[in-house]
């Protein structure tokens, strides 16, 4: 499992590569699903560990005073503004195969952050890039309570429910969605509107 895991990770991170080559430049500076964060902001963040050392890590961490979320900002921040998109997307495309994991979180965690961060980047544009099903399934499997408490995300009197896999979350009223929409939800991300059915959706939508 866990090298079928290593393989959806590599194939996300390259399937994500030829979307951003397929940029004008002024997507780039685009918003994304990520509050305050442009197309570059959230590439960056999702290179960082590809391009930074442990010790460059630890003193940014220290700079923030151990706050990861300020710390996360700051050096998305900082590297958007220092390389250039061809940059960027070089970062991503070398590294399809880096093993880098997020503290805790395995394989898993890691094809969870790249797949969520990629859908900040294309839901956000209007791109319709469908990831894999299966894929998608994967990431929904691991998530946690305590993943629902970091984003912040309330669910009470709701129950998601995925119209193109086998899966729901909660109870209440049905919030209807693709798989792949739901776990944006589950991460606390509002999405367009027209993009969920059901009588509370606009809760999660703008």
């Amino acid at each position: 499992m866990t090298e079928d895991v290593r393989a959806a990770v590599a194939a996300e991170r390259r399937e994500q590569a030829d979307v951003l080559a397929g940029l004008r430049p002024g997507q780039w500076d685009a918003p994304t699903l990520c509050d305050g964060w442009r197309v570059r902001e959230v590439v960056a963040h999702t290179t960082l560990p590809f391009r930074a050392s442990l010790a460059r890590t630890v003193l940014d961490l220290v700079k923030a005073r151990g706050d990861v979320n300020r710390m996360a900002d700051r050096s998305a921040r900082r590297d958007a503004a220092a390389l250039t998109s061809a940059q960027l997307l070089a970062a991503l495309r070398d590294n399809a195969t880096h093993p880098w994991t997020p503290p805790g979180g395995g394989p898993h965690g890691a094809l969870a952050h790249d797949v969520i961060h990629g859908l900040d980047i294309t839901v956000g544009l209007g791109l319709d890039r469908r990831v894999p099903p299966e894929r998608v399934a994967l990431v929904l499997a691991g998530m946690r309570p305590r993943n629902l408490a970091f984003f912040g995300t309330d669910l009470t009197g709701v129950e998601l429910r995925a119209t193109d896999l086998d899966w729901s979350y909660g109870t209440g009223d049905p919030v209807r969605g693709s798989a792949q929409d739901l776990l944006l939800v589950l991460c606390g991300r509002r999405l367009p509107a027209g993009r969920l059915d059901g009588r509370r959706a606009g809760r999660f939508t703008h």
